[in-house]
């Protein structure tokens, strides 16, 4: 894209009429002209690449933005909020001097492209969010959906996507606790690859990109600037697949994680000698995004010498220098008298550094090349300041037959052994199966910290050696429950989320959030959209946990075929004392099983109703946000006082899945019986939310039956932990070795 002379900003003020390759770039022609308006010139090339990546929709919310707008005005106050939306990640204060900082994104175009590579930079670039708040990584999590499991696409993509996490992850020595993994075929051609992770520090570390002082030094460092991921994931993720075009290979980011991790440790040095007045890592947009957004949000402006940056390919052009994604980059703004050390810093851990510009006292961002001056812009304009679109929404003229069609109208089992063996092809079904040959390539317990993983209701790291002080996170998302009704599909994410660290004894604090939708020029999808974020807003504001941060993957759909809409809720739950935690597993024999909650008839959106029927209609479970408060209270209270001894969330494939997965994981079978009231089938398939299975000591049965009675939670008695089979009184017996076989050969089975 380069031309002869030099397209400096001088000549581009004499050349007005040069036509530039604006759409190829991604670009509207009315985006390009507005371009033009804010400069009062035509843009050089340099500038048109930094306003192409930086104002594509992976870049600037320009779809979402009047959407999200309601995560700040509808937030909870929240005194464990320490930086909110708008850094690299939102940070939580979690006691004793103690701040965590988390956050989830997507890498979906590119883990289709090519798996490996996509979800391995996946991890890589929401590890660089952690280390740029100032924080030391300590785990990362991974939501994953997938096409048909017998697709035989799904057989290309997941094997490498799930190698390149655990190879990422593991080298870099961060434990993998937690995620999930979900099979549907309306992830056929894009699969979403959503990531997450987690840092630690003292409050005082906590570190803000920014670039202020007029004279400190922008230094660059990490890994040489090479060709791959030029527009990666910035442009490649802002617009829909179409078989039609080329490979885009090419845009696709290629990772290190041995660089990465001597980047950590690097950076985290340097933080502990206070060298650094402001960082920003180089992840969507590269260079443009590091130099525009540190200026952005500093008190100046920036001068940069592009001849400076260290390059693995000479032949880059200054545009794509500065639209590059190479991994494993990190942008730091330090004092003058400081820069010696840093770069000592940087030379003891192999990590290339150099100087490529100071902060100055106006408001420009000026970027020079052989001696020209090729961008002379307002930063903000660039970082901030991009268009905004009130993109059209309307509901589809489907949804009212769709929710019309009514699952709990579906046919149902009609003898014992037609109930058993649905039990058996739901267990053994991808979606509910074990994920053990998944999760098993991923190092669990690294750095020796982790306390649960794979597969308990939340992943769980200690904080604090001494105190037992630690954080438990948990991701989930249901696409049917939000394809039946957008607004309370994003709130049953967040409710079984919450749910799912409340059932661990932690308690929820804080959001995240990876919002993933199809092309946001489709009124239906954008309605999806808006109802889903409206949803996940009121949701946060009712439960007191405030949205830190977040994600929106847009454009996730192949020609007109859109993905269900899969809003994917993490959330950060503290406890106390880590001893203190609640498993999964079934502990001892005799111990009482009871239900909390109160189970319905609601086979909306169910893994019964697909399993059984493949069926997709009528609406999902009700919510009751208070009743999911309730019930997390008195988990968290069981939990640390002494009541309980394993809890596990009821979620898809309702109660019969949950004490499946307690028995199997325990090694201890189940005697149940039907509650009054009850029908066998609602009694193990329902899907209602707010609810939760327990095992209770016999000793502690009168305590636990006063605490719940006393605050009004409804609570059944539904069996006991015995013997080597789960039996349901009356109709059917099936042995866990038998259980065993169906749960944990599906997956392998398929991947062979």
């Amino acid at each position: 894209m380069s031309r002869t002379p030099l397209d400096t900003v001088e000549h581009a003020a004499a050349t007005p009429d040069v036509e530039l390759p604006w759409a190829e770039l991604g670009l509207k022609k009315d985006e390009y002209e507005r371009i033009v308006e804010i400069l009062g010139r035509r843009p050089t090339g340099a500038e048109l690449a930094m306003y192409s990546v930086m104002w594509s929709e992976h870049c600037s919310y320009k779809s979402s933005k009047v959407h999200l707008r309601q995560f700040g005005e509808k937030a909870p106050q929240s005194d464990a909020l320490l930086v909110g939306i708008g850094e690299n990640a939102g940070v939580v204060d979690v006691g004793q001097g103690y701040a965590v900082t988390f956050k989830v994104e997507s890498h979906n175009h590119p883990s289709y492209v090519e798996p490996y590579q996509g979800a391995a930079t996946g991890v890589g670039g929401i590890v660089r969010d952690i280390i740029a708040m100032g924080a030391r990584p300590v785990a990362v999590v991974d939501p994953l959906r997938f096409g048909a499991a017998d697709h035989p696409d799904t057989k290309r993509v997941l094997p490498g996507v799930v190698a390149g996490i655990g190879g990422y992850g593991n080298c870099l020595g961060l434990p993998n606790i937690g995620g999930e993994v979900v099979f549907d075929a309306c992830y056929q051609g894009n699969p979403l690859v959503n990531a997450g992770a987690i840092g630690v520090m003292r409050h005082e570390d906590i570190h803000l990109a920014k670039a202020s002082g007029a004279g400190n030094k922008v230094v660059l460092y990490g890994a040489r600037t090479g060709g791959d991921g030029i527009g990666g994931a910035s442009i490649l993720a802002s617009e829909t697949f179409d078989d039609a075009k080329p490979s885009k290979r090419p845009a696709v980011q290629v990772g290190d994680p041995f660089q990465e991790k001597l980047l950590i440790e690097c950076t985290l040095e340097a933080f502990k000698e206070k060298l650094v007045v402001g960082i920003q890592d180089l992840g969507a947009a590269g260079l443009s995004c590091a130099t525009s957004e540190l200026a952005s949000n500093g008190s100046g402006g920036m001068r940069v010498t592009l001849d400076d940056v260290p390059l693995r390919d000479s032949t880059l052009s200054p545009e794509e220098i500065l639209m590059s994604e190479s991994q494993e980059r990190m942008c730091a703004v330090v004092e003058p008298e400081k820069v010696d050390r840093f770069l000592e810093i940087c030379e003891k851990w192999d990590v290339i550094a150099t100087v490529i510009g100071e902060v100055t006292d106006g408001d420009r961002l000026e970027i020079y090349w052989h001696g020209g001056k090729i961008v002379d812009v307002d930063p903000r304009t660039v970082a901030h300041e991009g268009p905004v679109y009130e993109r059209p929404y309307a509901r589809p003229e489907w949804q009212d037959a769709l929710q019309a069609d009514d699952a709990n109208k579906l046919p149902r089992p009609e003898t014992s052994e037609e109930l058993k063996d649905q039990v058996l092809k739901l267990v053994s079904s991808p979606n509910q199966a074990s994920k053990k040959w998944i999760t098993s390539q991923y190092d669990h317990f690294v750095q020796g910290n982790t306390v649960l993983a794979q597969p308990e209701d939340s992943g769980m790291i200690r904080v604090d050696e001494e105190s037992g002080l630690g954080v438990a996170i948990a991701t989930d998302g249901n696409g049917r429950y939000a394809k039946l009704d957008p607004y309370a599909g994003a709130q049953l994410a967040l409710a079984e989320a919450y749910r799912n660290v409340a059932t661990t004894g932690a308690k929820p604090l804080a959001v995240s959030d990876c919002l993933n939708f199809g092309s946001p020029e489709d009124p239906a999808v954008m309605w999806q959209f808006a109802e889903a974020v409206r949803g996940l807003a009121d949701a946060c504001l009712q439960l007191g946990t405030p949205v830190t941060g977040g994600n929106v993957s847009l454009y996730n759909q192949t020609g007109e075929a859109a993905i269900h809409p899969t809003p994917v809720v993490a959330v950060l739950g503290v406890i106390d004392d880590v001893a203190r935690r609640t498993p999964v597993a079934f502990q001892e024999e005799g111990q009482l099983l009871y239900l909390l909650g109160d189970t319905r008839e609601e086979f909306g959106g169910s893994a019964w109703s697909q399993l059984v029927h493949d069926h997709l209609g009528g609406l999902p479970p009700q919510v009751d946000l208070e009743r999911e408060r309730l019930l997390g209270e008195i988990l968290i209270s069981a939990s640390r006082d002494g009541m309980i001894d394993s809890a596990h969330d009821l979620s898809d494939g309702g109660l019969i899945q949950a004490v499946v997965e307690s028995s199997l994981l325990g090694g201890k079978g189940a005697r149940l019986v039907v509650p009054d009231g009850f029908d066998a089938f609602t009694f193990l398939f329902s899907e209602s939310a707010g609810r939760a299975l327990v095992a209770v000591p016999r000793s502690e049965e009168v305590r636990f039956n006063d605490m719940c009675g006393a605050r009004g939670l409804p609570v059944a008695r539904i069996g006991v932990v015995d013997g080597d089979a789960i039996e349901l009184q009356g109709e059917f017996a099936l042995s866990l070795e038998e259980l065993r076989k169906a749960h944990e050969e599906t997956i392998p089975a398929l991947l062979a």
